[in-house]
């Protein structure tokens, strides 16, 4: 059966569009809330990634930071993420989850007690942030037998040689990092500038999909309509941040911003 990514990518594909992608913090503000924003953006979005809330993040920025606080704030806990997971698939089994942290996380669990939980909460995907390759070869294979994607972080900076090695070893969906800031960063490179890198490295395998992350918001997404996915993250925590701020519904408000995004992209 083919993986729930391949098969919003190939949706995605037949709309002549690219996938997007939202990534919210799991438990912001509160774990009942962070699942209620899950359900309202499902409608619009094609693949859900939820981050794993972490006190010293290597790649996250001011936004995502602030989210994270939030969550740890209010005692989230791995296992209640993977409680969220499985809740929001009782409703929506079929719309992909990415579940996307560092690797101390897997590493205090076991990497196969991990993997179980995830495979029992409905995890399709993982984005290990500072688990590079070849370093995380072995963890894939164990993500492969259990039908989960692990998604390779691919940067403006990583030589061809090694790029063509990790597209070779990696499982069908890759993630492009736009730039070299931390998340949420302002577009410091041109929209075409970063298509350009997109296209050498799309050309090295077609068949794989990739996704452009990093300084995407409502203003500058429409640039980027040619790649296969698009990933919408700091944007997303920053209108929860400002719901929050303004004591308004950030499920209303982060709903309405997502349909705003398809539309842009459609």
């Amino acid at each position: 059966m083919l993986n729930p990514i391949s098969a919003a990518f190939k949706k995605a594909k037949q709309e002549n569009r690219p996938a997007l992608l939202t990534y919210t913090v799991a438990g912001d503000s509160s774990k009942k809330q962070s699942l209620d924003i899950l359900k309202s953006i499902s409608k619009n979005a094609d693949i859900l990634e939820v981050g794993v809330p972490h006190n010293t993040p290597v790649a996250d920025g001011n936004q995502i930071q602030t989210s994270a606080y939030r969550a740890i704030n209010n005692g989230i806990k791995m296992d209640d993420i993977f409680k969220i997971v499985k809740d929001f698939k009782k409703t929506n089994k079929k719309k992909p989850i990415i579940l996307m942290g560092y690797y101390n996380m897997i590493f205090q669990y076991g990497e196969n007690n991990y993997l179980n939980k995830c495979a029992n909460a409905g995890v399709n995907g993982l984005i290990v942030v500072d688990l590079p390759w070849p370093e995380n070869k072995n963890f894939a294979k164990k993500c492969k037998k259990k039908s989960i994607y692990f998604i390779q972080l691919l940067s403006p900076t990583t030589t061809r040689e090694r790029l063509k090695k990790i597209i070779k070893d990696s499982h069908p969906m890759n993630y492009f990092i736009s730039m070299l800031s931390t998340t949420g960063g302002k577009l410091k490179v041109s929209p075409k500038e970063i298509l350009k890198n997109y296209k050498k490295i799309k050309k090295i395998n077609q068949k794989k999909d990739i996704v452009i992350g990093f300084g995407i918001t409502e203003k500058t997404i429409r640039n980027f309509k040619s790649a296969d996915g698009l990933v919408v993250g700091s944007a997303i925590c920053k209108e929860i941040s400002r719901s929050l701020n303004n004591r308004q519904n950030p499920v209303i408000n982060v709903s309405n911003m997502v349909g705003r995004l398809k539309r842009r992209i459609s």
